[in-house]
């Protein structure tokens, strides 16, 4: 039996969180070959598995982003984005500016938008996920609440650490949303939800 230990017991700097590179090492060595995980500031971190409500609205959000995109953007659901040098999460979807078979796993210059759909990681898709994609400069994020039924929007990223969106609103049906990386495009939150 493997126990973990409590970060906090360890005395400041004497913790070093693994780097992407690593990870990527780890990962193509088959360290994690039986288990769903993504790295989040240097820790590698288990994915919750999916229920049925937060897999029907990753399915409907994709649907709704590739009918409306058609080709001028990739959807890449639940797929590795390089965030930063200690993270590598892998969202519910990401829009990304196409790019050519064997192209490395984007970073966040190359993402329009990111989507994450929370039932169980709520805390941590509002707050260590958003410094992330705030860090990175990541124009757009939305955090779907699957019990609420909205739609936390962050923009106007710091592009530094600490990460931090300088505009988060919350949108519910009714209620319309033109991201910033998609100019030209609008999306109803009640079709998002599929209301």
């Amino acid at each position: 039996m493997v126990a973990a230990m409590d970060p906090a017991l360890l005395e400041p700097g004497r913790f070093r969180g693994l780097r992407r590179d690593e990870y990527e090492r780890l990962a193509e060595l088959g360290a994690f070959d039986h288990e769903k995980v993504e790295l989040l500031r240097g820790v590698v971190v288990s994915v919750s598995p999916q229920g049925p409500p937060h897999a029907w609205l990753v399915a409907r959000i994709n649907e709704v982003l590739v009918l409306a995109l058609r080709g001028g953007h990739t959807v890449r659901p639940q797929l590795p984005m390089a965030a930063a040098d200690d993270s590598m999460p892998e969202p519910d979807l990401a829009v990304v500016a196409p790019a050519p078979r064997g192209s490395p796993h984007p970073g966040p210059d190359a993402v329009a938008l990111v989507v994450e759909v929370s039932a169980s990681s709520l805390a941590i898709d509002r707050r260590v996920k958003a410094e992330i994609y705030a860090a990175g400069g990541v124009p757009e994020y939305w955090v779907v609440d699957v019990e609420a039924r909205v739609v936390h929007r962050h923009t106007e990223p710091s592009g530094a650490r600490p990460g931090r969106f300088h505009r988060v609103e919350v949108l519910g049906p009714g209620q319309v949303i033109a991201p910033v990386g998609l100019p030209g495009h609008t999306f109803a939150v009640a079709d998002l939800l599929g209301d």
